[in-house]
């Protein structure tokens, strides 16, 4: 149950890191950009090591609270969960 919950968190921080990518050039261009909603969801859903990578990694949402908190937040509880589920 671990191998499958850690491969689950690797990808969707995959995913969210290509997103937060994805936004910043859109970003640059003024082009349509993605869902602040939907970079949420993702990270709530697994993908927040891979949301803090992007941020920082990109220099994307680094001003927006809810980025610069809530991904690192989020990252810590998802990181203290796989622990507590390696462990059991």
């Amino acid at each position: 149950m671990f191998n499958g919950t850690l491969v689950f968190v690797i990808i969707m921080s995959i995913v969210l890191c290509a997103l937060m990518a994805y936004d910043k050039e859109r970003a640059k261009k003024n082009e349509w950009r993605v869902a602040e909603r939907t970079l949420m969801i993702m990270a709530i859903f697994g993908g927040a090591l891979g949301g803090v990578l992007g941020m920082y990694l990109f220099r994307h949402k680094t001003k927006h609270n809810q980025f610069a908190f809530g991904f690192p937040l989020l990252a810590a509880i998802h990181v203290f969960l796989l622990v507590r589920l390696a462990a059991m």
